[in-house]
């Protein structure tokens, strides 16, 4: 009777250190999970934050009121849109005014000053540069007037196209263009002959850019 008791004991007692190491496993096994999980949490919080997503809207384009083309620098000075009349009162140019009578049109006119200055260290020769064409927001193309018929309304000397020195001011070019109403957004094509040449220019060989308006009243 007392061998039976003490077999009993001893298979308890291997049940309940069998129990207690499975026990004890399991806390183990609770405490690496609970280490884990706070390792991975505590690495994601050091991560640097992700860039937002590059959003598929276009960038607007700044606009330009200057540009250089080689040795030149085109800049813009003034844009004034003076209604569908050039007044004879408001002529600049008394050598024409005085029989010069009232231009209309059925548009409007927008007087234009663009400067040029030598950026380089030698003279840029006479008839190597100018101003040409105004654009609108639609692509069309307005044509400057010609200087003979608005000669009463712009500067006496025009300086469009004459030498530029080095390192002096800009040199203002006046041009007159007849101008839609409808047209908005208006920019204005600047030429040069390739490498600032004046034989190029005349050969039609020329670089050329575009530089925005601000046209006031």
């Amino acid at each position: 009777m007392l061998k039976l008791n003490n077999n009993l004991i001893n298979k308890n007692m291997k049940f309940n250190q069998s129990g207690q190491v499975s026990r004890l496993i399991l806390v183990l096994a609770i405490v690496i999970l609970v280490a884990v999980i706070i390792v991975y949490l505590v690495m994601r919080m050091a991560e640097k934050p992700s860039k937002p997503a590059a959003t598929s809207e276009p960038e607007i384009p700044q606009p330009t009121y200057e540009q250089i083309l080689g040795d030149v620098r085109f800049v813009f000075e003034n844009a004034r849109d003076i209604g569908n009349v050039l007044k004879t009162s408001t002529a600049t140019n008394s050598q024409y005014s005085s029989y010069q009578e009232d231009l209309y049109t059925t548009e409007r006119y927008v007087v234009i000053t663009i400067g040029a200055q030598n950026v380089g260290k030698e003279n840029i020769e006479e008839r190597s540069w100018d101003i040409e064409n105004v654009i609108d927001s639609e692509g069309r193309e307005f044509v400057p007037l010609d200087s003979y018929e608005v000669s009463a309304w712009l500067p006496n000397p025009n300086l469009c196209q004459t030498l530029l020195k080095p390192a002096f001011d800009p040199t203002p070019c006046v041009k007159i263009y007849e101008v839609s109403k409808k047209s908005n957004g208006l920019k204005i094509r600047v030429m040069t002959g390739e490498d600032n040449n004046s034989n190029n220019f005349s050969s039609k060989k020329f670089d050329s850019a575009i530089i925005d308006l601000i046209v006031t009243q």
